[in-house]
């Protein structure tokens, strides 16, 4: 068994609360800004699409644009970053962010109700490209300054906290979304979420530090060629640490895309109303949110083995439980279909809020300090094929199987997925290096 390297004492004399507090204006409250105009505008994207003319199918397919962009986007982002540095980037795709809203909601707010034409449907969908594209920019470039603002022995917390804010926005958004639509039309989320990302974009302008303001220093001639020749063999290492670690948090990945998909279509086929099957999720995600700061605390206290491996197990576990529980309680009436999909669905929830930035911190214990926001981009190039795989297979399955045997796939991979982190975990430090050297 191998024994966990001590760890150096940190020599940051701010405390806890002093270290996160100086990131609310310049990453936190962005972040929150951010999701709650984006969670405001996601659950109505398919109703918009519908009601500008886009067939149902149409209509699902337009949420891929995410998925393709989370696989093809990081990588020319970290680029656009390293060349004109994380704030300006940061600045231009909040800008395009705020004026695409605003175009949308001149061009298709008009045509909802009846008269769409295809100008209003390519309106749509050139929004939702403006939105991938930036979401990637807005995370790669707050993953890589939280990497170099956080001191080592605080990077999950703050990393966590990240994720925990992500939660709260992606709770807070719909509602307000739901009370913007209440009070005039779904175009009204547009606004929402020109302000909020206006807001978001204003708050990194003024408080991100002059040092995330530009691109890095030029090296020498003689510099870079001899960091060069080093980087060939510094790559081989980091790529090989980040896809060992990368097979390991996929599964998870994958099951946060598939759970939106699984559960409600289970719990169609157990015979739930919507709004029961609406209230499991609020549920959980409460339970979720509540666990953000525990997580953050467990894996800097104990390691990031001792917070993946139960993450995935749990989540692992809740799928297959939710697959054998939506088989056995079928026709068992409504209170037995409504244990089970909260039960396995709560069981989920515990994983998943334990995960909270799980990814983000391996991310960036897994890259080196200097290059770090191109190896981010490979990172999340890597791992943006799993969110776009899973409801791929999720399709494949059910096309010859009932929805509870993606449940049970996707269970299972889960829990290869939690064993194999227990095993490359505790080789890795949280600063990057292996305790094997």
């Amino acid at each position: 068994m191998t024994t966990p390297a001590p760890r150096a004492p940190s020599r940051d004399p701010r405390t806890p609360g002093q270290v996160l507090g100086a990131l609310v204006p310049s990453v936190y409250a962005p972040t929150l800004l951010e999701f709650v105009g984006l969670a405001s505008l996601m659950p109505v994207i398919p109703l918009l699409a519908r009601d500008l003319g886009f067939s149902v199918p149409m209509a699902a397919a337009l949420t891929t644009i995410f998925g393709l962009t989370s696989f093809l986007g990081p990588i020319p982002a970290g680029r656009l970053i390293s060349r004109i540095g994380a704030r300006l980037a940061l600045v231009i795709t909040g800008a395009l962010l705020v004026l695409s809203n605003l175009a949308a909601f001149a061009i298709i707010g008009p045509a909802l109700g009846g008269g769409a034409e295809a100008h209003h449907r390519l309106a749509l969908v050139a929004l939702l490209l403006v939105m991938a594209v930036s979401i990637q920019v807005w995370q790669l470039g707050r993953q890589s300054y939280l990497g170099t603002a956080l001191p080592p022995s605080m990077r999950a917390r703050g990393m966590t906290l990240f994720g925990g804010v992500i939660r709260i926005g992606e709770v807070v958004g719909p509602l307000l979304g739901a009370a913007v639509m209440a009070l005039g039309s779904m175009a009204g989320v547009f606004l929402l979420f020109a302000a909020s990302a206006a807001a978001g974009t204003v708050m990194i302008a003024v408080f991100l530090p002059p040092g995330e303001a530009g691109p890095e220093p030029v090296a020498p001639r003689g510099a870079r060629r001899h960091r060069s020749s080093a980087r060939i063999r510094l790559d081989r290492a980091v790529l090989d640490r980040m896809v060992a670690v990368g097979l390991g948090i996929a599964p998870v990945m994958m099951a946060r895309v598939n759970r939106p998909v699984i559960v409600p279509l289970l719990g169609e086929a157990l015979g739930l109303d919507p709004v029961w099957i609406s209230i499991v999720f609020g549920v959980s995600a409460a339970l979720e949110i509540l666990l953000v700061l525990p997580a953050g605390t467990l894996m800097d206290r104990y390691g990031r083995a001792a917070v993946a491996v139960p993450c995935a197990l749990f989540m692992g576990v809740g799928f297959l439980l939710l697959a054998v529980l939506g088989t056995v309680f079928a026709d068992r009436g409504p209170t037995f279909a409504l244990l089970a999909l909260l039960l396995p669905t709560l069981l989920i929830g515990l994983g998943n809020g334990l995960g909270s930035g799980i990814v983000m911190t391996l991310g960036v214990d897994v890259s080196p300090v200097h290059g770090r926001t191109a190896y981010l981009a490979w990172w999340n190039t890597m791992l943006g094929a799993g969110r776009l795989a899973a409801p791929l297979i999720v399709t494949g399955i059910t096309l010859f199987a009932p929805v509870a045997a993606a449940g049970a796939a996707t269970g299972a991979v889960c829990v290869v997925g939690g064993v194999w982190l227990g095993r490359i975990l505790p080789r890795v430090t949280p600063s990057g290096g292996t305790r094997g050297r």
